[in-house]
């Protein structure tokens, strides 16, 4: 089911809603909109009241990319106000370093997951200027040219395999939504670590996972979990930053229940 809420400043922020149960709300980073969590959320349905939003000028959400974190963050508190004034949180990737944001921020988590949050830890970070490269080639109308960018020097993906992807036809679903990297950058910077008085803000009980030994990220998933307050940390041996949507649907489902 489709909806629409006002957020604190009065913008359209689109989100579904499948299910029943406890609120679980799904956040999503990059070059998407809420239909990235579509599969995820039909698997948690069973168990929850499921929710996907179009992050602020994506999709079918109104505001815009530059409207600031702050604003995001108003979003978010929104929305699990819509749910029932608390609700799970689950963040994959870059919307695993937005939920513990929310998190320290003291919105209303009952529970919080992340999924591989790329934390500059154990292996080189991005370059220093990645979010003005990459708004600079959305300025130009370059948004395949600015998804390839983020791939290969932020997500860290070999160039070849980046090319090839651009053939794919789920290529033409990510050009659109390019600019919604620029809110990311906002957000998560250049991927440091974050200090400790954040970290101790994150109050919610926290799971914090990762694809196990072969992962480049997990090295900073296990630091994140050990240095907050309330956390544990699980590895889902095998799994690709890409995580699957059932492997994840059975963690989510034993953690937030």
């Amino acid at each position: 089911m489709t909806n629409k809420l006002a957020s604190h400043d009065g913008t359209t922020i689109v989100y579904d809603r499948t299910g029943d149960g406890p609120a679980v709300v799904l956040v999503h980073a990059g070059p998407f909109t809420r239909a990235v969590n579509a599969g995820l959320a039909a698997l948690l349905g069973d168990l929850f009241t499921v929710y996907t939003y179009d992050r602020r000028g994506r999709g079918e959400s109104g505001g815009g990319v530059t409207d600031g974190p702050e604003r995001e963050f108003q979003d978010l508190a929104a929305l699990i106000d819509e749910a029932g004034g608390s609700a799970n949180v689950y963040g994959s990737s870059g919307a695993g370093i937005i939920g513990l944001q929310a998190a320290a921020r003291g919105l209303a988590i009952s529970r919080l997951a992340v999924w591989e949050p790329p934390y500059a830890v154990g292996h080189p970070g991005p370059p220093t200027d990645w979010g003005h490269r990459l708004a600079a080639l959305v300025d130009a109308d370059r948004r395949g040219d600015a998804v390839a960018y983020w791939m290969v020097s932020v997500v860290g993906m070999p160039e070849p395999m980046v090319t090839g992807m651009r053939q794919a036809p789920f290529w033409a679903a990510m050009e659109p939504e390019a600019h919604g990297l620029i809110a990311d950058y906002a957000m998560v910077g250049d991927l440091p670590f974050p200090r400790a008085e954040q970290l101790n803000a994150v109050t919610a009980p926290t799971l914090v996972l990762d694809g196990g030994t072969e992962s480049p990220l997990a090295p900073g998933a296990a630091m994140l979990a050990a240095a907050l307050p309330s956390a544990e940390h699980r590895s889902l041996d095998g799994q690709p930053h890409n995580v699957a949507d059932d492997a994840m649907a059975a963690a989510l489902a034993d953690f937030f229940s």
